[in-house]
C-alpha cells in the first residue's frame, strides 16, 4: 500500500471512492446538496486543506482528507474491498499527523451517532473520544470525536 498527497487531478478519484463505500454511503447529488463539489474540494486542496489517497499499485483503496483551520478531519473513506487491512489507519495517520505538524494542539470529526458503526468503533480503536452529540448546525444528531495531541518524550 502506498499513502500519497492528493492532487488536484486527483479529485474525481475522491468522488469516486467517496461514492463506492457502503456504510454512511451518499450519492454525489446528496453530496452536492452539502456543498461538496469537485470545485469546492479543488479550492480547499488550494487553501487550508490536504488530503491523501491509500493506494495498491495504480487502484486507488481509500482516501482521508484534513482541514487545518478547522482543526478536523474531514472526511475518510475507504472502498469495502480494502476494509480490514489498514487501509483506513494508514490513511488517519497520515491526516493526524499533519494536522499535529501545524502544532494544532485538539483536533475533532463527526461521524453518525451509532456505535453499530464501524466508523465509530474505528475511531475509538485509534484513540479518539467521544464528546458528545452536535446539537446545532450542519453535523447535528451526528457524534463528536476529539483527539488530542500526543506528547513525545522530548517535548516532557
Amino acid at each position: 500500500m502506498n499513502i500519497r498527497v492528493a492532487q488536484q487531478d486527483d479529485i474525481e478519484t475522491l468522488f469516486e471512492i467517496r461514492t463506492g463505500v457502503s456504510e454512511n454511503h451518499q450519492s454525489r447529488e446528496e453530496i452536492a446538496e452539502l456543498g461538496i463539489t469537485p470545485e469546492s474540494v479543488a479550492r480547499m486542496l488550494e487553501t487550508d486543506c490536504c488530503a491523501w489517497i491509500a493506494e495498491n499499485g495504480d487502484t486507488p483503496m481509500g482516501f482521508a482528507i484534513a482541514n487545518a483551520t478547522e482543526k478536523t478531519i474531514f472526511g475518510l473513506f475507504v472502498l469495502p474491498g480494502f476494509e480490514g487491512q489498514g487501509t483506513g489507519r494508514a490513511l488517519m495517520q497520515a491526516a493526524e499527523d499533519w494536522l499535529w505538524s501545524k502544532g494544532i494542539e485538539e483536533i475533532w470529526l463527526v461521524t453518525g451517532n451509532d456505535p453499530s458503526l464501524r466508523a465509530y468503533g474505528f475511531y475509538l480503536h485509534l484513540g479518539w473520544t467521544t464528546a458528545g452529540v452536535e446539537v446545532d448546525g450542519a453535523f447535528r444528531g451526528e457524534m463528536k470525536f476529539i483527539k488530542k495531541r500526543p506528547y513525545s518524550r522530548s517535548h516532557i
